[in-house]
């Protein structure tokens, strides 16, 4: 891990795309603004821990459990078999 000291207004670069600024300091709070890219999501550590539990979650339902909540059974095209 690098560790850099900063102060107010002092930016560190990430690559050519991404900037990281100190905004603010209060006491034990450092506020950050970060420049990136729109492709490039940002988060905090705790939501994006929550995102990838989350689509492991959704990866791991089968498909017949999709078709069974929407109340579809699993092997149902969608045409109809009535004339």
């Amino acid at each position: 891990m690098l560790v850099l000291s900063r102060q107010r207004d002092q930016t560190i670069m990430i690559g050519d795309d991404i900037e990281i600024t100190v905004v603010d300091i209060r006491g034990d709070k450092v506020r950050l603004g970060i420049n990136a890219p729109s492709q490039i999501p940002v988060h905090r550590k705790e939501v994006y821990e929550a995102i990838k539990r989350e689509n492991r979650a959704a990866a791991s339902v089968k498909p017949e459990d999709i078709a069974n909540v929407a109340g579809t059974p699993a092997n149902h095209s969608g045409a109809s078999k009535e004339r």
